[in-house]
């Protein structure tokens, strides 16, 4: 239980190894670093959940994928100003209870996300 993520790079079809990764709360449009880390060689958290079930609140979150970044330094040449910067993924905790996966595919063109188990 408790709040993860998981990041894989749909480009080389591997683990997003390396990518920058930030963690906020939100209230409106206020936002409130809570967590910066470095995704490990299996594309997470190399400090396992991000909140474990007692530390999980109801409320809203952002989490924040320096995409440009992770594909440069793997020697991707993108164009100036390029596609995607950072993914900004802004969702609801409406039970903290239940666990909370947000995994991320991701390439230089394209991502999407869903509510993981």
């Amino acid at each position: 239980m408790g709040l993860s993520t998981h990041v894989l790079d749909t480009m080389h079809g591997t683990p997003a190894a390396g990518m920058q990764v930030s963690l906020f709360t939100t209230e409106g449009e206020a936002a409130t670093l809570v967590k910066q880390f470095t995704l490990n060689a299996d594309g997470r958290n190399p400090d396992g959940l991000l909140f474990d079930n007692a530390s999980l609140k109801r409320g809203t979150y952002r989490l924040v994928f320096d995409v440009a970044a992770y594909f440069k330094a793997r020697g991707v040449a993108l164009p100036e100003p390029n596609f995607l910067n950072r993914v900004s993924l802004d969702f609801g905790i409406a039970d903290p209870q239940q666990h909370y996966h947000v995994p991320l595919l991701v390439s230089p063109w394209s991502y999407s996300t869903y509510r993981g188990s």
